[in-house]
C-alpha cells in the first residue's frame, strides 16, 4: 500500500504539472493612469507580437525651471524580451531586445506612440504557458498575462447533404444477436441508409448481415469500454448516436432531433434522451480534498439547471446509455479499456470538466423485453473480486478517497 500511494502521489503531482494554467488572480489597480490589457493577450510562442492597448492616461505636466519634467515608464517580463517597433533617433529607450525595458519622453503623446509600438517575444518554446508582464509609472504598478499557445490546426468533418452523413449509430454486442438484429431491423424502418458500426467481442462471433454496415470482431470478452473505444475510433461523421444492442428504434426516435439542438448550440458535446420513457441523468459532486488524500465524488440524481430555450432538457454531468455526441469531444475522453463489465457513469467521471452534457425528454427510444441469458449474465455481473479492483482502480487513477453513486 505505501507504494502505490508513493506511485499515486507522484502521478498526481505530474498531472497537475501537465495541466498548469499559469492563471493566477490578477487585481486590477485603483484610479490606475496605466491601461493595459487586463486580461492579457495572446501570442504564438518565438513569435513577435505587438502589445495591445499600452498607454499612459494622466495629464499633461506644466514646464518648471524651464524644463518640462519626463515622464518614465517600465516594463519587464520574465520569459521573453521586450522592444519597441521602428525607433527613431532621439527616442528614449533602453533595454531594447531585453527582459526589462524603459522608455522616457517628455512629451506624453510621443511616449504613448512608443507604448504603442511595444512587442513581446517569448524566448522559450512551449505549446501552452504563460507569462506575466509588469507595468509601472512613478508609485503606479499593473501586471498582466501573456498567453502563449502553439496554435492548433482545425480538425472538422464535412456535415453533407442529410442525416446519413452527419451521423453514425454504434453499439457494442456481447452474446447478444438476436437482440442486436432486432435493434438494426428497427433502425432500417426510419434510417435505410445511415451507417452503422458494431463492436463484437462474443465467444463465438456470428456474421450480422445489412448493408452499410461495418462489424469489428474483437477478442473475446474485452469488455464494454474496449468495444466502445473501436466504434468510436472508427467514426467518419461529425457525430456519433450511442444505443445498446437491445435498443429499438420507435415512430417517435428522431436523430434528427438530437441533431437540430447540437447544432443550435456548439457548446453542447453530449446530449441524453430517454429510454422507455426514462429520462436518466446525475450530476457529480466533486470535492478534489488535499493533495495527500485524494477526492471525493458523488453522483446524486439532479441538474444544474434547464437547458435555456428547450423545455423538459437540462444541464447535467451524465446521461442514459442513449446519447448523441460530438466525435471530437468524446475520443478527447475516451473510455476506459479497464472497465469490462460495470461501466458507463465512469465515461463520465473522466469527462467531467471536459464535456458538456445536457439531457432532453422527447428524445426516445424503445427498450426490448429483457432476456435471461446465462451465460450472458455470468459475464455482465461484477463480482466482490472484480468490484474491489474497480474501487482500487479508481482510487489510483481519479486520485479519490471516496465515492458513491
Amino acid at each position: 500500500m505505501d507504494n502505490i500511494l508513493e506511485r499515486r502521489a507522484n502521478e498526481y503531482k505530474q498531472y497537475q504539472l501537465r495541466r498548469k494554467t499559469n492563471a493566477d488572480i490578477i487585481i486590477a489597480p485603483a484610479n490606475s493612469p496605466l491601461q493595459y490589457p487586463i486580461t492579457g493577450f495572446r501570442v504564438a510562442p518565438l513569435k513577435k507580437s505587438l502589445i495591445p492597448g499600452l498607454a499612459l492616461q494622466t495629464q499633461e505636466r506644466g514646464i518648471t525651471t524651464n524644463k518640462r519634467e519626463v515622464y518614465k515608464v517600465s516594463l519587464s517580463v520574465k520569459s521573453g524580451v521586450l522592444s519597441v517597433e521602428d525607433l527613431l533617433d532621439g527616442d528614449q529607450v533602453e533595454g531594447q531586445g531585453q527582459s526589462e525595458l524603459t522608455i522616457s519622453s517628455s512629451n506624453l503623446t510621443q511616449l504613448n506612440d512608443l507604448l504603442s509600438r511595444v512587442t513581446y517575444t517569448s524566448t522559450i518554446y512551449h505549446i501552452r504557458t504563460s507569462d506575466l508582464v509588469s507595468f509601472t509609472f512613478e508609485d503606479h504598478k499593473a501586471i498582466f498575462p501573456v498567453m502563449i499557445r502553439r496554435p492548433s490546426v482545425p480538425v472538422l468533418y464535412d456535415p453533407g447533404k442529410d442525416i446519413n452523413s452527419r451521423v453514425t449509430i454504434i453499439t457494442k454486442t456481447f452474446l447478444r444477436y438476436k437482440e442486436l438484429n432486432i435493434l438494426i431491423q428497427s433502425i432500417r424502418k426510419f434510417y435505410p441508409k445511415i451507417k452503422i458500426i458494431v463492436a463484437d467481442d462474443s465467444l463465438k462471433p456470428e456474421n450480422v448481415p445489412g448493408n452499410n454496415i461495418e462489424h469489428y470482431i474483437m477478442p473475446p470478452a474485452q469488455g464494454w469500454f474496449a468495444g466502445r473505444n473501436l466504434a468510436v475510433s472508427q467514426l467518419t461523421t461529425k457525430y456519433f448516436l450511442w444505443v445498446d444492442d437491445d435498443f429499438e428504434f420507435l415512430s417517435e426516435t428522431r436523430i434528427e432531433s438530437f441533431v437540430e439542438i447540437m447544432e443550435a448550440l456548439p457548446d453542447l458535446d453530449v446530449l441524453g434522451g430517454e429510454v422507455s420513457g426514462d429520462q436518466f441523468y446525475f450530476v457529480l459532486e466533486y470535492d478534489e480534498g488535499d493533495e495527500n488524500d485524494g477526492g471525493c465524488l458523488r453522483r446524486i440524481r439532479e441538474f444544474h439547471q434547464p437547458l435555456p430555450g428547450y423545455d423538459g432538457c437540462f444541464l447535467v454531468d451524465g446521461v442514459v446509455n442513449y446519447f448523441l455526441a460530438r466525435t471530437d469531444a468524446v475520443r478527447r475522453v475516451g473510455f476506459d479499456p479497464f472497465l469490462k463489465r460495470v461501466a458507463h457513469t465512469e465515461f463520465f467521471i473522466d469527462g467531467l470538466g471536459k464535456l458538456m452534457v445536457a439531457s432532453c425528454k422527447g428524445l426516445s427510444v424503445g427498450h426490448q423485453t429483457h432476456r435471461a441469458q446465462d451465460e450472458y449474465d455470468s459475464y455482465r455481473n461484477q463480482g466482490k473480486l472484480e468490484e474491489e479492483q474497480k474501487l482500487a482502480h479508481h482510487f489510483f487513477k481519479n486520485y479519490l478517497n471516496y465515492i458513491k453513486y
